[in-house]
């Protein structure tokens, strides 16, 4: 398996793959945490850069701020 794609610290946007998730794409979120593989996907610990809020993300639903 590859290794993380993204690094602690680096900023993100999130686009959750479900509907039930409210998160605006718009907003960009910090990488805090890298997080074990779950069914061979990596996982990432997020933080919304204007509050504390935290939530989990899969590595399919971040994009690097940077490749715009």
């Amino acid at each position: 398996m590859a290794e993380h794609k993204f690094k602690i610290g680096q900023m993100v946007y999130y686009r959750p793959r479900s509907r039930l998730v409210d998160a605006p794409t718009h907003r960009t979120y910090q990488i805090i945490q890298r997080l074990p593989a779950t069914d061979g996907e990596y996982q990432y610990r997020i933080k919304y850069t204007h509050d504390q809020h935290e939530r989990i993300a899969m590595e399919s639903e971040l994009r690097s701020v940077t490749q715009e």
